[in-house]
């Protein structure tokens, strides 16, 4: 696809992006995601297309709260701008804050994890039912590329602090010798925002605040939702395949605690909630080398080593090894969500279901957010696929 061959370019003062008169393919995409809705498979659907400077789609089917026993909750129409929790979609963004601290030379990617956080000094290894010593440390590239060998947090409590999390996780022992093997950690990102307030000197939801959130203009993106924007949570929903329809669950993460609750500790790992809009913000600045709006994030260098296979040979997902945060398209042809993507293409995808993949290549970031949970892989749901390729009809070829 070449973008020269859009249509003309049409700027919205209103908006943080500019949106450009979308090719008429894209009109398919509505009614598809309206079907899954329609069917009770999915609450309500946001759907996002970018370029690294304009919007192409964006739609919102559904309700954000269709289970309440509040008509006025019940009945409202889900919109473009409301909040999701975006789950492991935050892992890419704590480690952009990581990555800051490289390109301001406070610390390097290769860096022993204990030498920000000493409680790591000691680390043990599960082997055989016994602990033995990690045969090497524990690196910050071992814990962004989930292959240290850390576990995840058990027993734990809601409100406990990052470094309280930290000194508990160290007591852990390790899954398997560092850099040996591939083994997602949700845990091990929560760590790395404890390395970004110890190394950047200030708390790591401010860091983030500072360096990323409001550079970007990703104005909705926090670990928790103001009490005023309450109506506009995207509530959480369970599959019940016996029953065979949705059901409104809590969100595990959270600890039981409330979406408004800023007690608990910002959790890199999966406690971001954000909206499609902000979402693409991130992701624009990644595909336009660390810039946007004349901003700059990261390097170039930094970019391309983030967004780059780090794992080599080991066993990550289907055609996809993992970056520095970012999950890597090698072989599209391994997944069937990944079908649209040119292989270099990189991105995230949350527990409930939210996805945002940039291909390079294309010139284009694709969002979808719902929340559904216990439906198979939420990376290649059903709904992605039908987003993808009722918008890949569309695109000029």
């Amino acid at each position: 696809m070449k973008l020269n061959h859009l249509p003309a370019l049409l700027a919205i003062a209103s908006s943080g992006l500019l949106y450009a008169q979308a090719p008429d393919g894209f009109s398919a995409i509505a009614p598809r995601m309206q079907e899954f809705v329609d069917k009770g498979e999915a609450a309500g659907i946001v759907t996002l297309i970018v370029t690294k400077d304009r919007i192409l789609h964006s739609n919102a089917v559904g309700k954000s709260d269709f289970t309440s026993d509040v008509p006025e909750k019940r009945d409202r129409k889900l919109r473009t701008d409301d909040i999701f929790w975006i789950a492991s979609m935050s892992k890419p963004i704590t480690v952009a804050c990581l990555a800051i601290l490289a390109d301001d030379g406070k610390l390097t990617f290769d860096d022993p994890l204990a030498k920000h956080l000493p409680e790591f000094a000691n680390i043990m290894v599960g082997q055989n039912g016994q602990s033995v010593a990690a045969e090497r440390p524990v690196t910050l590239r071992d814990v962004a590329t989930h292959t240290s060998g850390l576990g995840e947090m058990t027993a734990r409590d809601p409100h406990l602090t990052l470094a309280e999390t930290s000194r508990k996780l160290a007591q852990q022992p390790l899954r398997f010798q560092p850099g040996t093997r591939w083994q997602y950690s949700t845990a091990g990102i929560d760590i790395l925002g404890r390395v970004v307030e110890v190394v950047g000197g200030i708390p790591f939801d401010q860091f983030l605040q500072t360096r990323i959130l409001d550079p970007l203009g990703m104005k909705d993106t926090s670990f928790w939702i103001a009490p005023e924007n309450a109506s506009r949570w995207a509530h959480s929903y369970r599959w019940n395949a016996p029953a065979g329809k949705l059901e409104e669950t809590t969100i595990p993460y959270l600890y039981n605690t409330a979406v408004t609750d800023r007690a608990r500790p910002p959790l890199g790992g999966a406690g971001l909630f954000s909206t499609a809009e902000d979402i693409a913000r991130f992701y624009q600045m990644m595909l336009n080398k660390g810039t946007l709006n004349g901003k700059r994030i990261l390097k170039p260098a930094t970019v391309a080593e983030m967004t780059h296979n780090q794992i080599g040979s080991l066993a990550a997902r289907p055609g996809m090894p993992w970056g520095l945060g970012f999950s890597v398209v090698e072989d599209p042809s391994k997944m069937a969500a990944n079908s649209a993507l040119s292989a270099g293409s990189f991105g995230h995808g949350g527990a409930f279901s939210t996805q945002s993949w940039a291909d390079p290549t294309r010139g284009l970031v694709w969002i979808v957010m719902f929340e559904r949970d216990g439906k198979g892989n939420p990376d290649n749901s059903d709904v992605r696929i039908a987003f993808q390729d009722a918008a890949t009809k569309g695109l000029p070829r």
